[in-house]
């Protein structure tokens, strides 16, 4: 997957718009960006909460339509085009409420198994911009359109169908749309001077062009590139490349947002000029209003989730693997998301001590969600071996409106698990957001009706707030994938 760059690059147009300098130099900016007439007469708005749907186009051309080298593709690892046309391999969602803060994006895997808008069947989402593209490239050469007219034409009704397909799968209006291709990502993360991402392990993938070491570093270009697009050798393949995407934007959107980007006019010219070779906007994106109405927020009010999932290796009739997903459980997932940052809470202190576990969680509930949580019992089981860890993560549900049913000891496990009855789904969702963590949901029969049993393992480190989402499975063996915890555009996220 080509991650990270759109969000970055819309960062950076929008920075530049809100710096002392930027709005001399938004003209020339906005003034040499493609654009595409693509969005619905009925979602064109300048104000209020807005949907922008965040793609990273596999494509062999710039923003112009004009073919990259075979040089710069070599050097990027880029390979053919697949099935005969480009593809969506990043698909992100940001919200963004009214007033302009608190934004929150959701990934969509690409390989995501859905009905595609515009005739073309059941396939993987990735594929709803290919099939359009290649439809749409074969009717324009019969109309004798040829070169840069007949790639853009084509990439128009791709982004079109992946727009339509989006809006269709999980139930929102989309208001805008960016795009980036590949050698603009390549160019965009230079010209920032690189950004700094930190691993649990070292990795190697030749694929992808992948070799880095442990922990924290600075990557830019090539390597850069090869960091998101990994996924061979990942402990959890998309998933895993999803969560590298997530955390390289927000690292991204950090260094972007930092002075040394928005102080170097150096850099930012540097900047402007790779946005303008590699980023397609909709064609009524007034980028100067949108720029004031962000002017509250700051990176680490960007949080990136991912959508539940059912199975990642679902085998489907023509397309070979791909990623079972629940449109109704996306629907769901979605409006709960949007809700949610369109009316927060209103925040509390966040408590300090060494026991992050028994700390009251940095994200508070309101009084009416504390009453709504009485209805479910927690058990809370320790599976870690830290002693007294499951009377501190009781506590902490208990003091959110849970109902105790008692703390106990289990088997050593590496992971930890919240085990509900059939039909109690959201409860546990409720309890695992309480929990912040990466937690694993799974349905159980011994599990009593309005009970929540929590096991946890060794990888719980203690609540991170509700803006937190967990991880589920089955337990018929699919994998039932909420979003995995959510990554902010600041501070230090390490991952696979």
């Amino acid at each position: 997957m080509r991650a990270g760059r759109t969000v970055l690059a819309l960062v950076s147009a929008l920075v530049l718009c809100l710096t002392w300098y930027g709005w001399a130099t938004v003209d020339k900016l906005t003034s040499g960006l493609t654009r595409f007439n693509l969005i619905d007469p009925s979602a064109k708005q300048t104000t209020g909460p807005q949907n922008i749907l965040l793609v990273g186009i596999d494509t062999r051309t710039d923003a112009q339509g004009n073919p990259l080298s075979q040089d710069v593709l070599n050097q990027l690892h880029a390979g053919d085009a697949e099935d005969g046309g480009d593809a969506t391999d990043t698909m992100i969602v940001i919200h963004i409420p009214a007033g302009g803060a608190g934004a929150v994006a959701f990934s969509i895997p690409r390989d995501s198994y859905v009905q595609l808008t515009g005739d073309f069947g059941k396939h993987k989402i990735n594929s709803a911009y290919t099939y359009a593209e290649v439809a749409a490239t074969k009717q324009l050469r019969a109309q004798g359109v040829t070169g840069a007219q007949l790639a853009l034409q084509a990439a128009q009704a791709g982004a079109k169908n992946s727009i339509d397909t989006i809006e269709q799968f999980t139930g929102i209006q989309i208001n805008h749309f960016a795009s980036v291709n590949l050698v603009g990502f390549y160019d965009i993360s230079q010209a920032i001077g690189g950004v700094q991402v930190c691993l649990n392990k070292a990795t190697h993938d030749s694929f992808s062009g992948a070799s880095f070491p442990a922990g924290q570093q600075t990557i830019s270009g090539a390597q850069a590139l090869a960091f998101v697009r990994q996924r061979h050798g990942l402990p959890n393949g998309d998933l895993d490349r999803i969560k590298r995407q997530q955390v390289f934007m927000a690292a991204m959107a950090h260094e972007v947002l930092s002075a040394g980007v928005l102080t170097n006019q150096s850099k930012l010219d540097s900047l402007i000029s790779a946005i303008q070779k590699s980023i397609t906007l909709d064609q009524d994106w007034d980028v100067l209003s949108f720029a004031q109405q962000l002017q509250g927020m700051s990176a680490g009010q960007i949080q990136f989730f991912t959508i539940p999932i059912v199975n990642i290796t679902y085998q489907t009739p023509v397309d070979g693997d791909a990623v079972e997903v629940n449109p109704a459980a996306v629907q769901s997932f979605v409006q709960n998301l949007v809700h949610n940052a369109d009316n927060p809470p209103t925040t509390q202190p966040a408590a300090s001590g060494a026991n992050k576990a028994a700390a009251k969680p940095a994200t508070p509930t309101t009084t009416a969600n504390t009453a709504a949580n009485a209805g479910i019992t927690a058990q809370v089981y320790n599976a870690s071996g830290a002693q007294g860890l499951a009377s501190g993560v009781l506590g902490v549900l208990t003091g959110q409106g849970f109902t105790s049913g008692g703390t106990g000891n289990g088997t050593t496990r590496t992971t930890s698990v919240i085990d509900y009855a059939a039909g109690d789904q959201a409860a546990a969702q409720k309890v695992a957001a309480a929990l912040g963590g990466n937690i694993t949901l799974v349905t159980s029969k011994v599990v009593k009706t309005g009970t929540i049993r929590v096991y946890l393992g060794k990888d719980y480190a203690g609540p991170k707030g509700t803006g937190s989402t967990p991880k589920a499975t089955t337990s018929g063996g699919g994998t039932t994938t909420a979003a995995p915890p959510a990554i902010t555009a600041s501070g230090q996220n390490c991952i696979n």
